[in-house]
């Protein structure tokens, strides 16, 4: 490890560091705009110039690698004369309106002004002007704040996979746009507002709403996808303004998704504040007393052996647990949390999980894809995967649908067949999974959902056993889940119990009169349809949810519940890592938490449930299940346990190819579909309709 001197401190360092890398291992503070960890080296804004002993000029340290010997000085006359140059070459032509600015308050420039920059200017030219560009209905530009620290490009280029940004022209008319005037389509656009340091890239859904300083911060989780990405909730009063990113190594980096990021307009409408209860065919205001009145009577007539239970995609870890124990005390065996259909048991943990972990893509060497697309299912997971394959030797392929994923996939076939060919060494690709050291499969709902889907997720563990997958070091055998509640509901076992129907079953049932009462709690993921004519038949349903959405359109009565910015939840993501959201706002109206919903119900039905308090909950959820008390650990599944399911031998015919769970990223879930952003975004990326997304945002 080379060893150098900095401001007369010896430091060791790693080999391959930057100078500026280096300088801040030795506690020295070190000015930049356009270096960032993550992005390739660009050397643009010059403003991490230090002095470098023999060196016949300061040297930009984010562009120059450490090596031994090194004598350097950070703090000396002439870096600080070269810093203010270059600073003030930067607000050449930078206009002067940080009061109007968005970025006003998280501006790099600003502070950085402040602390390296001088308190006159010598140029009296006219500055520069840039026409702003037409980036989509997300991103707001004000092109003339350009610093060219290029910052977008690389990350679009780089992290997104999208090749939209780019520069045009030289020298002083060199500009920053997107290519023939088109919006940035990727779902890792918005990240590009972080990483701008002056205000050239804003939020357009924010624009003009709020400063930084008068917004209340809360760490939380997001539930978008089953990734768990760690975000900051800003809010302002009862109103969440915006959705940031936090920094998590092992889960999202620091980047988020649009939807993640956007969707949070949705939050706003189409909510349920009241209780409901539908009289003569109309659903009605009403008080909690009457609903839950209305709930025991029919549940009553119904009795346990026609009443089932569903759990949707956004239900939390408590929600769950409470409504599992009521419906146990009812006496029902009729409960499932797979609405997708996908044959997914909570017998063994690892069927079912991201067993790789998703830090742990960094480290595989080849990749097949089954019935998934992670750019839709899990873009952050999908970034990873790029950011794998650009370091290189990381084949990768896909059963399914072609997809465009931002990387080159080996299309080997559609669907079960295909799989089954490769278990018999019938393509070419069994060499390279075999031949790799840490070989990775990826399972989606697109292969599990359906009557198939037991006997598919047999085969892929057999593949994954034949090419050694399972080792003492590594296991390579995942399931990517979609939604943010699966994993906690499997495994609370939140699944058919001796005698019980699961979601097609209860449907059926529904339909044929042998289910009666529905509960949904969170139920949005199927089209219901009316009463008598859709999925549920002439069941009474219940919907306990937090917008107005598919299942409150179907219910008999409807119980208002909190989203997920507004309770203090445990949420479980696709590896099995348990992590706690706060509350960061209060729910609207009469809405209540959704735990404390189904409490206050068991009393009642006369089935008081034993805890009145959350922490009382969390104890029996630990009591359960332990590793819901380790917040942010995952407890590695047992291979053998997982290897005991691998079965070849069953090959029934299943289907022409697999059907992908997601067929509109924008428009998920019941928040993004109250989204007036997400429809925009959906208008524009998927539904292909011609129109412009320069718009406004209310």
């Amino acid at each position: 490890m080379p060893k150098l001197e900095i401001n007369g401190q010896e430091v060791e360092v790693e080999a391959g560091l930057t100078l500026l890398q280096a300088c801040e291992v030795a506690g020295a503070e070190i000015p930049r705009f356009c270096f960032h960890e993550r992005l390739s080296i660009a050397g643009n804004c010059r403003m991490c110039l230090v002095e470098v002993e023999k060196s016949p000029k300061p040297v930009a340290s984010c562009a120059m690698p450490v090596a031994d010997g090194m004598v350097v000085r950070t703090d000396t006359a002439l870096v600080k004369k070269a810093r203010e140059g270059v600073m003030e070459f930067l607000l050449i032509n930078h206009p002067l309106d940080c009061p109007i600015c968005d970025q006003g308050g998280e501006c790099d420039l600003q502070d950085q002004a402040m602390a390296y920059g001088i308190d006159r200017k010598r140029f009296e030219e006219n500055k520069r002007a840039v026409d702003d560009k037409n980036m989509g209905p997300l991103i707001n530009t004000i092109m003339t704040r350009c610093i060219h620290c290029t910052r977008c490009v690389r990350f679009s280029t780089e992290v997104a996979g999208v090749e939209d940004l780019g520069a045009i022209g030289r020298g002083e008319d060199m500009e920053i746009t997107t290519y023939l005037e088109q919006a940035v389509d990727s779902e890792l656009s918005g990240n590009v507002i972080d990483l701008c340091p002056v205000g050239a890239l804003t939020s357009k859904p924010y624009s003009f709403t709020a400063r930084s300083w008068e917004l209340r911060k809360t760490e939380s989780i997001d539930v978008m996808d089953a990734v768990g990405s760690n975000i900051r909730v800003d809010a302002r009063g009862r109103q969440v303004m915006r959705v940031l990113p936090r920094l998590n190594e092992d889960v999202n980096e620091e980047w988020i998704s649009d939807k993640t990021r956007f969707a949070c307009d949705g939050l706003q409408s189409q909510r349920l504040d009241t209780p409901y209860v539908r009289r003569g065919g109309k659903l009605e205001p009403a008080t909690w007393d009457e609903a839950f009145a209305a709930i025991k009577e029919r549940l009553d007539v119904a009795g346990p052996q026609k009443s089932a239970a569903l759990v949707g995609d956004l239900a939390c870890t408590e929600s769950i647990k409470a409504l599992k124990d009521l419906w146990q005390s009812i006496g029902s065996p009729h409960m499932d949390c797979r609405i997708d259909g996908a044959k997914v048991t909570g017998d063994v943990r690892g069927s079912y999980l991201f067993n790789s972990t998703i830090a742990g893509i960094d480290e595989a060497d080849a990749l097949l894809l089954i019935g998934t697309n992670p750019r839709w299912e899990a873009p952050i997971i999908n970034a990873r995967i790029r950011s794998r394959y650009r370091a290189g030797n990381f084949p990768i392929a896909n059963i399914g649908p072609t997809l465009d994923l931002t990387y080159p996939v080996q299309g080997l076939g559609a669907g079960a067949q295909t799989l089954f060919d490769l278990l018999d060494g019938g393509h070419s690709f069994i060499d390279a999974l075999k031949q790799a050291k840490r070989p990775m499969i990826i399972v989606g709902a697109g292969a599990l959902a359906g009557d198939a889907g037991e006997m598919l997720l047999a085969a892929a563990i057999s593949l994954a056993e034949q090419v050694g997958a399972f080792t003492e070091e590594w296991n390579g055998f995942n399931v990517l889940q979609s939604a943010a509640s699966r994993v906690a509901a499997l495994d609370l076992g939140f699944t058919p119990s001796a005698g019980g129907k699961d979601t097609a079953q209860i449907l059926e049932g529904a339909q044929s009169g042998d289910i009666e009462f529905v509960y949904l709690l969170s139920g949005d993921e199927l089209e219901w349809g009316p009463r008598g004519g859709g999925l549920l038949g002439d069941a009474f349903v219940v919907y306990q949810g937090s917008h107005g959405d598919r299942g409150a359109h179907r219910a008999d009565v409807i119980l208002p519940g909190a989203a997920y910015t507004e309770k203090d939840a445990l949420w479980v993501n696709t590896e099995g890592r348990v992590q706690a959201g706060q509350r960061a706002v209060f729910p609207p109206g009469d809405a209540r938490d959704d735990w404390t919903i189904i409490r206050a119900l068991s009393d009642v039905l006369g089935k008081r449930l034993p805890y009145d308090a959350l922490a009382q909950l969390r104890t029996a959820l630990i009591q359960q299940a332990p590793h819901f008390g380790e917040i942010d650990a995952i407890s590695a599944a047992n291979v053998e346990d997982i290897k005991r399911l691998g079965d070849s031998s069953k090959r029934t015919h299943a289907g022409e190819g697999f059907v992908l769970p997601i067929s509109n990223f924008y428009l998920s879930n019941p928040i993004a579909r109250a989204s007036k952003t997400m429809a925009e975004c959906s208008a524009l990326f998927v539904t292909n309709e011609t129109k412009q997304a320069t718009g406004t945002h209310g």
